[in-house]
């Protein structure tokens, strides 16, 4: 009785309230695509030095040693001199007799001149004969002569000239193979030297990452197409930084690799001009980020909002959460670089939810700009925007995209 008596009970209408949500708000930007590769810092001269002389090595500079910086000009070594000044001594009279010998034979054909034309016209003979009374052959002898004693003469001064090793340019010595004492023949190695005035970088870029890259030929005088590269290390610590510039491009692809190697060059790596500058030291490994081209109305989003199909969740009118599908660029580390399916100003959910959310209403907590969202979705805070111009992505192709 007591059961038939309860009231009946009311069954409440569900109340279903908005999903609260973070949104982005879509802007489109001007981006540059960079490119990432890694190679070794090597010189781009680098010479053999020879003796040109024959002796012994009777004098080393200070500054004559492995990993010693040396400038153009120095002074590296000197081989004894002695044999080479007496033979520019010898070379220097030899001349000075020439020189005699062509004045006094040129006072001899005077002489005879003045004789021949004293003679009576009818007993002057052919030219043949007046140029042997007038010692023109011995004249010639003569000149010819001092033209042997004046190459001589260079020849002996160069000999003593090379006496002196000099450095052939703003070097470090990279490898020593003489020393004082030692005696050496025409053609022996002094040492290995290396350029500090300017360095080269090979870089491997896959061919999935060349339609980024405004590339040089392989002359590299394309100065129009040498893009900007921002060479730097990680020690843990902090990253040192090294301005570059893409100088040409490798005429064949590497087989094992299929990449094509483009080669940047570095001014000054030492920083010997620039003492604020830190060294970038030759074997030094270094990862490069190429500066390619500019690709319009590109909208920057973090990865992780990218959906199965390639869809995002896009806020509505009524706040209505709708799927868009959307046309990818490239994706690099924790972004996606979106060509089209978005517009400016639309609405992106920055919160990550499930199918079943579709056409729900939402009630949106907080908006950013998509240019100011850092790959995890959070506000950039008070860092500046990155002007539409400068603003710039890093391309990692997939694996198995590096064709």
């Amino acid at each position: 009785m007591l059961f038939l008596s309860r009231p009946e009970t009311e069954i409440a209408e569900p109340v279903y309230k908005p999903v609260t949500v973070d949104a982005a708000e879509v802007v489109m930007e001007k981006v540059r695509i960079p490119v990432s590769a890694q190679g070794t810092v090597a010189p781009m001269q680098q010479t053999s030095l020879q003796s040109e002389v024959r002796g012994r090595v009777v004098e080393v500079s200070d500054n004559f040693n492995v990993g010693g910086f040396v400038a153009e000009g120095e002074t590296l070594l000197r081989v004894d001199p002695r044999d080479y000044q007496t033979d520019l001594l010898r070379a220097q009279a030899a001349l000075e007799s020439a020189e005699s010998a062509l004045a006094q034979e040129r006072g001899r054909a005077e002489v005879a001149r003045r004789e021949w034309e004293q003679l009576p016209k009818g007993s002057q003979r052919s030219d043949e004969a007046r140029d042997l009374y007038l010692r023109k052959p011995q004249l010639e002898q003569a000149e010819a002569q001092l033209l042997f004693a004046r190459a001589d003469l260079e020849t002996a001064q160069d000999n003593l000239d090379r006496t002196i090793i000099r450095a052939p340019y703003d070097a470090i010595i990279q490898a020593k193979n003489s020393e004082l004492g030692q005696f050496l023949n025409v053609g022996a190695s002094i040492a290995e030297v290396v350029g500090v005035s300017m360095a080269e970088v090979r870089l491997p870029i896959p061919q999935s990452r060349l339609p980024y890259l405004n590339l040089p030929g392989v002359t590299g005088k394309e100065t129009n197409s040498q893009a900007a590269i921002d060479l730097y290390t990680d020690n843990g610590e902090q990253r040192q930084h090294w301005p570059a510039r893409l100088h040409r491009t490798e005429g064949s692809y590497d087989q094992r690799s299929r990449s094509l190697f483009t080669v940047a060059r570095v001014q000054d790596p030492y920083g010997l001009k620039n003492t604020d500058q830190t060294p970038l030291r030759f074997g030094s490994f270094v990862s490069a980020r190429i500066l390619g081209k500019s690709f319009d109305n590109i909208v920057v989003l973090p990865r992780y909002l990218l959906r199965a199909g390639n869809e995002l969740w896009v806020i509505g009118p009524g706040n209505i959460l709708q799927s868009r599908a959307v046309s990818i660029l490239k994706t690099g580390g924790d972004l996606i670089y979106i060509t089209d399916g978005l517009s400016d100003g639309e609405i992106v959910s920055l919160t990550s939810l499930d199918s079943s959310f579709r056409g729900a209403e939402v009630d949106i907590q907080s908006s950013t700009p998509s240019n100011q969202l850092h790959g995890d979705g959070t506000p950039a805070g008070d860092d500046p925007a990155v002007p539409a111009e400068e603003a710039t992505v890093t391309i990692t192709p997939p694996e198995g995209n590096a064709g």
